[in-house]
């Protein structure tokens, strides 16, 4: 009997798009539905713009925390992993992988297209975290 750690499967950059783009949509119908329902202060920003994003970051890293995925990759199948054990990042890597999204962006958004072209599908931000997103196994 061999003891085979199996190669996971790596999300690639067009599934992660679309995760990002039903994640997207679902925010948008919240914020839509929050909007409506809230006065908003005639200021461009706000305490009320503040806690709209902010609310967004916790969700996201409860998400992560909870589910190793936001809806958009549970949808799809995907999850986010730990690029050394395979198994459920830290809370300190989701954080960490949540404020690397902003290098991945600041240049020209290249950290996400990099999951293009990394032979572990990885973008800047899961480099940074030790992350890897996979789609899940059959169990």
């Amino acid at each position: 009997m061999t003891d085979q750690i199996e190669t996971p499967r790596y999300a690639g950059f067009w599934i992660r798009a679309l995760a990002s783009l039903i994640d997207t949509f679902i925010f948008v119908i919240i914020l839509s539905i929050v909007g409506m329902s809230i006065e908003r202060p005639a200021v461009m920003f706000s305490s009320y713009d503040l806690m709209l994003n902010l609310g967004f970051v916790v969700l996201v890293l409860i998400f992560w925390e909870l589910k190793q995925a936001t809806p958009g990759k549970m949808v799809l199948g995907l999850k986010i992993v730990d690029a050394k054990t395979l198994g459920k990042p830290s809370t300190a890597q989701n954080v960490g992988r949540y404020f690397s999204y902003l290098l991945s962006t600041v240049v020209l958004f290249l950290g996400f297209f990099w999951v293009g072209w990394d032979t572990r599908k990885q973008g800047w931000h899961d480099k940074l975290a030790g992350t890897l997103v996979i789609h899940k196994t059959k169990e």
